[in-house]
């Protein structure tokens, strides 16, 4: 079976306004304070520490078997290292890199730190859930080979240049990324690049939000209306899955389509 991507972090200096953002808006729920989910995927909500990157952090795999995967990994690919981590985190029970350096997180249910969202097995997907992750690479195949042969993860045909990976629910998108495409803009390095959601109606989630942006105007979506703004969007379109693109309070990249 193959790993399953079970959860993503974002870092931020205002968590409860995402919180309310996420749960109004797509509905999520969570006993947690900082720990949502989709009924699979969980989405922590991370306080941003000192020196930290905020934004979309990190994301999660949960497998069978932990030690199944080292063994791979020693085999493969010597140069990856992995950690365990500190007990208060709610997912992940070790941490680990792929060859370009992304950092991410490995649980398998059983693991002592496993609570919030994460201690209760998986319901079914809410109407709107997450349905995609894009990382963009320099060099997309050779990362797309790392995630298959160790994490069991299944490529489909994209028709463009992109890797598309999937775990049999969630797509795993790997992009392209090329420092030529932030010309006259602030460069992005390779990293994270957005979630998707799927929704019931794209109309009716535009709806919603509109709604809510005029009862709530602090839950409002992060404004990019400038030449550098247009151009992240024209890069977040070249997504296959997306339909509406645009980012959250904290300027997390999010596309939505229906599904």
């Amino acid at each position: 079976m193959p790993a399953q991507l079970k959860h993503l972090a974002i870092s931020s200096n205002d968590n409860e306004r995402l919180v309310s953002f996420y749960t109004t808006l797509f509905g999520m729920t969570g006993e947690g304070r900082n720990a949502i989910s989709d009924g699979y995927i969980g989405l922590n909500l991370n306080s941003r520490g000192r020196g930290r990157q905020a934004g979309l952090d990190h994301f999660g795999f949960e497998v069978d078997d932990a030690e199944a995967i080292f063994a791979r990994v020693r085999d493969d690919y010597p140069e990856i290292e992995f950690v365990k981590r500190p007990s208060n985190r709610p997912f992940a029970g070790i941490s680990m890199h792929d060859p370009a350096g992304n950092v991410f997180d490995l649980s398998q249910p059983g693991m002592e730190n496993r609570r919030d969202v994460y201690a209760q097995g998986a319901e079914a997907w809410r109407p709107r859930h997450i349905s995609h992750v894009m990382l963009r690479a320099v060099d997309p195949n050779r990362l797309a080979a790392y995630y298959k042969d160790v994490f069991g993860l299944r490529e489909t045909p994209t028709g463009d240049e992109n890797v598309s990976l999937t775990d049999g629910r969630v797509a795993f998108v790997i992009a392209p990324w090329r420092i030529t495409d932030f010309v006259g803009m602030g460069i992005e390095r390779p990293a994270l690049n957005h979630i998707g959601f799927a929704v019931e109606s794209v109309a009716a989630f535009e709806a919603d939000l509109e709604r809510l942006v005029a009862t709530n105007p602090e839950l409002a979506p992060r404004q990019m209306r400038s030449p550098e703004g247009d151009a992240r969007m024209q890069l977040l379109a070249s997504c296959r899955y997306g339909h509406y693109g645009f980012a959250d309070p904290d300027g997390v990249l999010l596309d939505v389509h229906e599904g």
